[in-house]
């Protein structure tokens, strides 16, 4: 008898306790570099810096520098990566190396999941936790599968996450033993 991997002992059982997916968009490193860069160039101005035509010009642009190279920085470093947890009250979602911005929506608010194949960040406007009032909110970190919630309220939450299939899958079997619970 061999063993069974933990995929499959979760279909074979129905879905593990606690479901857990990732998305990466190592793309967005090379816009945290250009962040870095930015920072880098407004400190070499404010240290090292010859300019002549008086300090007004000269802190302004140490400022713009720096303040350009912490946006990018940690704008982009937010986004690089989503962590989705799926347990049996809700779904968590976190974003970032610090796991902010967050969001937890507790599965009694859930009135279905679906998966969707193809979800860009185009669709979206960019990267990011991005809102559209007639497609409701999303994380979007990267182009490709995606779980999308319809909520309770008549809202609509969509993230990008590997494997969201499963992560579906898990959703609607927790929302069937509620079901069945009530």
């Amino acid at each position: 008898m061999r063993d069974q991997a933990p995929e499959e002992r979760a279909t074979a059982e129905g879905p593990p306790d606690v479901w857990t997916g990732r998305a990466t968009n190592r793309a967005q490193w090379l816009l945290a570099c250009a962040g870095a860069a930015c920072l880098a160039l407004g400190i070499e101005l404010a240290v090292d810096s010859m300019w002549t035509s008086g300090v007004a010009p000269l802190a302004m642009s140490v400022v713009g520098c720096i303040a350009v190279g912490l946006l990018m920085l940690f704008g982009t470093l937010a986004f690089v990566h989503v962590a989705v947890k799926v347990d049996k009250d809700s779904l968590e979602v976190r974003c970032g190396h610090l796991g902010l911005p967050r969001r937890s929506i507790p599965l009694s608010h859930v009135v279905g999941a679906e998966f969707a194949p193809a979800v860009t960040p185009r669709q979206w406007g960019g990267w990011g936790y991005r809102w559209r009032p007639e497609k409701g909110t999303a994380v979007v970190v990267r182009r490709g599968e995606g779980v999308v919630l319809s909520l309770g309220d008549g809202h609509k939450f969509t993230v990008t996450v590997d494997n969201a299939e499963a992560a579906v899958r898990a959703i609607r079997h927790r929302l069937s033993l509620a079901g069945n619970a009530a």
